[in-house]
């Protein structure tokens, strides 16, 4: 008997080798060795015959051939390659049987062992439950879960797994394995539940001081104001800069227009025939040169005198923050009037309001005077189409 379980041996080392992909760094020889190990240590303190721990020997040795083949039920093929290789060295069927029934015995979830047989070998297959190497053992099925994309656990998902799976799936089901693994499971599931609560509570202490800083923060009266200055401050120049932009966008356009007229258009007009012209292409012009000066206007800048008085510091009626209230000043008497400004909050408040409320006028001048520009100038490209095309009507059939 001892014969066959050698040659078995080393028919699944060597399967395994040649067939086992390398993504399985959980269930393989290593796993199938730990299993026959521990199936060895139930029979020795078992007072079962021969035969039966040489059914156990070859199951614990077969149970897991069957991932060659595929993961989601690897049993029925681990029996069946079990089967042929057992049958190819002629062993006696109510052994085969045996191996068979066993390796069944394995199929942990929904399943419970039928005798005492089916006990051991249950026990010996989550052996590692109860051994000093069960986080290296479980840390190599979470990598295998991972490398064959059955499913990604975190660290934590993992450990939530195995506590679950200790305390409400897996038993030990045999006297051996209640008396010297059972205890070893149990200080690794206390390990689990352990490290479990002291991430959770370093998590929530993370967590609470995130609360505390977002409430403080939400809470900051001076923070509020900051950022309803800041946001409103950003979207007027904003604003601005936009209107420069469509302004800049006519007067271009507006320019090429003349250009265009003035080369082309303008020295026909000597010619008598083209009299029917002279109108809508003054028109034309006309609207054009009127959008071109309501753009200039629209940029045009606004600068101030640039002073201010110390009277008009202390009575916080100069605004600091514009630089037409400042520029002819000396640095001197700006550094000076920005301490005074400094010293005193509302007076802070006060200037940027008063540079937000003139941004918002100017703004108000510009988009009003662009609307005017932007109808002006769509009206006299009308105006100047309905012309030609008059003209064209009206002098084309006058000379034909």
């Amino acid at each position: 008997m001892s014969d066959i379980v050698e040659v078995t041996d080393n028919f699944v080392l060597n399967l395994f080798k040649e067939k086992l992909p390398n993504t399985f760094v959980y269930h393989n020889y290593s796993h199938t060795n730990r299993v026959y190990k521990s199936i060895n240590e139930i029979i020795e303190d078992s007072q079962i015959s021969v035969k039966d721990a040489t059914i156990l020997k070859l199951a614990a040795l077969l149970h897991d051939t069957g991932y060659i083949v595929k993961r989601e039920g690897h049993e029925e093929e681990s029996v069946k390659i079990a089967r042929e290789f057992l049958e190819s060295k002629d062993v006696d069927q109510d052994i085969i049987d045996g191996v068979e029934k066993c390796i069944m015995a394995t199929k942990f979830k929904g399943t419970t062992p039928k005798d005492h047989m089916e006990e051991i070998m249950r026990d010996a297959d989550s052996s590692h439950f109860g051994k000093d190497y069960f986080q290296e053992a479980s840390e190599f099925l979470r990598q295998e879960y991972i490398a064959q994309n059955i499913k990604n656990f975190t660290p934590q998902e993992w450990r939530d797994e195995n506590i679950d799976l200790l305390i409400n799936e897996h038993k030990f089901y045999t006297s051996y394995a209640l008396k010297n693994w059972q205890h070893t499971k149990q200080e690794n599931l206390a390990d689990l539940i352990k490290k479990n609560k002291k991430i959770s509570k370093k998590r929530n202490k993370e967590e609470y001081k995130a609360k505390l800083k977002a409430k403080y923060k939400d809470k900051s009266v001076d923070r509020g104001i900051q950022t309803f200055y800041r946001t409103a401050l950003r979207n007027h120049i904003k604003l601005s800069d936009i209107a420069d932009t469509k302004a800049n966008i006519l007067l271009s356009v507006n320019a090429i227009i003349i250009s265009l007229v003035l080369s082309n258009l303008l020295s026909k007009l000597d010619n008598p025939s083209n009299d029917y012209l002279i109108i809508p292409t003054a028109i034309f012009v006309i609207f054009s040169t009127v959008t071109m000066i309501l753009s200039v206007i629209a940029t045009r800048p606004n600068v101030t005198r640039g002073e201010f008085t110390k009277e008009d510091v202390d009575n916080k009626s100069v605004n600091l923050a514009f630089f037409g209230n400042f520029h002819r000043m000396e640095l001197k008497e700006y550094e000076w009037a920005i301490e005074e400004l400094l010293k005193d909050r509302d007076y802070v408040y006060t200037a940027l309001t008063k540079d937000l409320y003139f941004l918002g006028k100017v703004l108000d001048r510009k988009y009003r005077i662009l609307r005017w520009t932007y109808t002006i100038f769509v009206t006299g490209t009308i105006i100047s189409i309905l012309a030609f095309a008059i003209s064209f009507y009206f002098g084309g059939s006058r000379l034909a």
